[in-house]
């Protein structure tokens, strides 16, 4: 063990810890003083006052109503991941410890002003000096060390919490924690976001096709903490009008994300697990880019052929199938009655036809993630009303479904996005 290294990590972590609870009594104050929101709104208003791996795991509640009570799902849907951008004398000098030479010798030029910044990383356009336009994605100073301590803290606590109260161990809480705790590390990994981006244009290839892309990474500018990309240029793919300027069919477009996407189900070892209008574009020249695979989910092998009998199921409008594959996917403890639990799935399609937009109407991100995520979380609670336990991966494959199903609507109200012989079949 080095004890110098030893010593100033102890020290960072009793400062950490010492930062939390002054935010902590902060909260409690203001308490005491009278103003006292709803719980799950407190909670939500303390995670942004403490920081990144807080709004991260704010980030997580709200992704994982498998998990959560709806009432906090719901809440911390409102937390946003954007932070003040840090001066770029900061991002310049993570640049020239990384990359460990002179900055002009990789970039022609860097704009000081980022085009995003959130809790972990901001990012910044630049070129390089062999001509590509790039976007560097920046890891903020000091963002491991805090998301490992608040973690270990929260780790420490979930088993203390196990131990005091043994009805909590049904829970899992000390599990939670580690599964934060193996996502969030993976998202300040820019290596493994780096080997992201490069099994899904593998797959791309192996599978021909050419109408869809990822940025391209160049490995020379990128470590641990910098990624440098290729920049696209494009519109958002919810962009009609703006994509009829770049294409001449947008449906056909739209077919070849969702084929994209479907085919990486079943034959990439990840699938893109947030593909919010922000995350897909269609690009100048027609093609789909996908973008930003901070977040990914993987589908165990065992689980699949539920999943796959689930979205056949609601392809077919058949809601005791749609039962029997919840059941195959979610844990229970308890004998699960399928016509029941059949006869109140049908009930959510009527929430489900309420959300088709009309598309003379501007598209709404948040709208359209507050009705996906209410949605989910309805057919989470009917689940877990039956006795069913369902994984995370469950519900960030749903989401993603939910995401397509509102861009048909938009861009190809006629279509069906189930039975369209032009979209691919899941085996």
């Amino acid at each position: 063990m080095n004890w110098p290294t030893a010593l100033g990590d102890a020290a960072k972590g009793l400062f950490r810890i010492g930062q939390t609870g002054a935010v902590v009594a902060r909260q409690g104050i203001r308490w005491l003083q009278g103003d006292r929101p709803p719980a799950p709104r407190l909670l939500r208003e303390t995670f942004e006052a403490l920081g990144s791996t807080y709004i991260k795991l704010g980030q997580f509640i709200a992704s994982s109503p498998t998990f959560f009570p709806p009432e906090y799902v719901e809440e911390f849907q409102k937390c946003l991941d954007q932070t003040p951008p840090l001066p770029f004398h900061v991002i310049r000098q993570i640049l020239l410890e990384d990359l460990g030479r002179p900055l002009d010798e990789v970039y022609a030029w860097i704009d000081t002003t980022p085009l995003a910044s959130a809790s972990i990383a901001q990012v910044h356009a630049a070129r390089l000096v062999t001509g590509e336009d790039v976007v560097i994605k920046v890891q903020k100073p000091g963002v491991r060390t805090v998301l490992l301590t608040d973690l270990n803290m929260l780790w420490l606590m979930a088993r203390v919490l196990e131990k005091l109260a043994p009805k909590l161990s049904w829970a899992s809480l000390s599990d939670i924690v580690e599964e934060i705790q193996q996502t969030m590390m993976e998202e300040c990994d820019f290596y493994q976001e780096a080997r992201n981006l490069k099994t899904f244009r593998e797959f791309l290839d192996r599978q021909g096709i050419t109408e869809a892309t990822v940025p391209k990474v160049y490995e020379q500018a990128s470590t641990l903490r910098v990624l440098t990309m290729e920049r696209f240029y494009g519109v958002p793919l919810t962009d009609l009008n703006s994509i009829r300027k770049v294409c001449k069919d947008p449906e056909r477009t739209l077919i070849t994300a969702m084929n994209t996407w479907f085919a990486s189900l079943t034959q990439c070892d990840f699938f893109h697990a947030d593909v919010h209008a922000g995350n897909l574009m269609v690009l100048e020249d027609g093609r789909v880019g996908f973008i930003d695979f901070g977040i990914v989910g993987r589908i165990p092998k065992g689980a699949w052929e539920s999943m796959s009998d689930f979205i056949t199921a609601v392809s077919m409008g058949d809601a005791h199938g749609m039962a029997r594959a919840m059941v195959g996917i979610g844990v229970t403890k308890r004998q699960v009655d399928v016509d029941k639990l059949a006869a109140d799935i049908r009930g959510i399609y009527s929430k489900l036809d309420e959300m088709v937009p009309d598309t003379a109407i501007l598209y709404d991100a948040r709208e359209t993630e507050d009705d996906i995520n209410s949605l989910i979380m309805d057919l989470i609670r009917l689940g877990e009303q039956h006795g069913l336990h369902f994984p995370r991966e469950f519900a960030l494959l749903l989401k993603q479904f939910l995401y397509f199903d509102r861009y048909v609507h938009i861009l190809a109200p006629e279509m069906d996005m189930f039975m369209d012989e032009r979209l691919m079949r899941l085996q």
